[in-house]
């Protein structure tokens, strides 16, 4: 499970780029019952904070990068940004956003592992990260789609410190790797890694990717919502055994994210 006490290597924040922000905040009030708070005098075009029951879940910023892709990018916690900069430099990923400080924040930098899934890391300054996560409208899970399995692992252990874990998928449907921050016990895994052909992967033209899993009270309600606001499914709803109800959703400019109702254990 995902919690705030975002120990190193722990998922800790995750923001969207999408080219309409408000059309963006409205699609994700309705699907996920989140409130939208626009900073900066810029009003409600360029980006601010979604928040669930009053607490912070999320941020939402324009999309500006030439050639880039609407999608979420998840942050994992680190104690040193320019170590880990430094980290994955040498390990052949490529540093797409410099260490930066965000006023008295913290310490932000987005990488590029070495086959082109996108990450980030954030070093904490008086924001630790979000303020609700693994409750119904929050971070729940993070999930890496890659073209080769072992190579995520080599590279995400060394940057990050993960201790993985392999299970086998029901009906032959290959291994699923599961992520735990270093130290922590099996309580605590945040997510999970899987290979795919480069086929699979069209949503970042052959390339591993990077999706959030959000929790929801009702996965069925949630998906109805998607696909009534101008989103898609590209799987599901289905049941998971042992996980839950879940699917793999699109919003209206295609960036990816998983709807979960987890089993109630």
């Amino acid at each position: 499970m995902i919690t705030t006490d975002f120990a190193p290597g722990s998922p800790c924040w995750l923001d969207l780029g999408a080219p309409d922000v408000p059309a963006a905040a409205a699609f994700y009030g309705t699907v996920l019952g989140w409130d939208y708070e626009p900073m900066g005098e810029s009003g409600d075009t360029e980006g601010g904070m979604f928040k669930k029951d009053g607490k912070v879940v999320a941020g939402l910023g324009k999309l500006t990068e030439e050639g880039a892709r609407p999608a979420w990018m998840i942050y994992y916690s680190v104690t040193d940004t320019d170590a880990t900069t430094q980290t994955v430099r040498r390990l052949g990923g490529t540093v797409r956003v410099a260490p930066r400080d965000l006023g008295e924040w913290g310490r932000m930098a987005q990488y590029s592992d070495p086959l082109g899934g996108e990450f980030a890391v954030w070093q904490p300054g008086t924001t630790k990260g979000a303020e609700l996560v693994d409750q119904p409208g929050s971070l729940s899970w993070t999930e890496l789609y890659t073209t080769d399995a072992t190579a995520a692992k080599e590279f995400y252990g060394s940057v990050l410190g993960w201790q993985f874990g392999d299970m086998e998928l029901p009906g032959g449907g290959g291994t699923y790797t599961l992520i735990t921050p270093a130290g922590r016990g099996e309580d605590r895994m945040q997510g999970g890694l899987m290979e795919l052909t480069a086929k699979d992967l069209s949503l970042a033209d052959g390339r591993p990717y990077w999706h959030p899993v959000f929790a929801v009270a009702d996965c069925d309600a949630a998906v109805a919502q998607v696909t009534g606001n101008g989103g898609s499914v590209q799987m599901g709803p289905a049941d998971a055994e042992g996980v839950g109800r879940l699917a793999v959703c699109l919003d209206p400019w295609n960036a990816d994210f998983v709807v979960l109702t987890p089993v109630q254990g």
